[in-house]
């Protein structure tokens, strides 16, 4: 699954370290999440965008998953 996690925390200048610690993660959950090999279950993705202030919509991109 593609996200903008990277993206997010690039603008802010934030580490994956940091961004782990304000979310209740380790830092390889995060690098897992933004390069496609880990799927953020709900509560973290939840976590993520709202620490960003966005929806998780607006985080995670959805349009190619088949779990619908």
């Amino acid at each position: 699954m593609k996200t903008r996690i990277k993206e997010l925390r690039k603008e802010r200048k934030l580490s994956q370290e940091e961004l782990a610690l304000e979310v209740g993660t380790t830092r390889q959950t995060i690098t897992s999440i933004e390069v496609g090999k880990y799927t953020a279950s709900l509560v973290l993705a939840y976590k993520i965008a709202h620490y960003f202030g966005l929806t998780i919509e607006d985080v995670f991109d959805f349009s190619n998953t088949n779990e619908f």
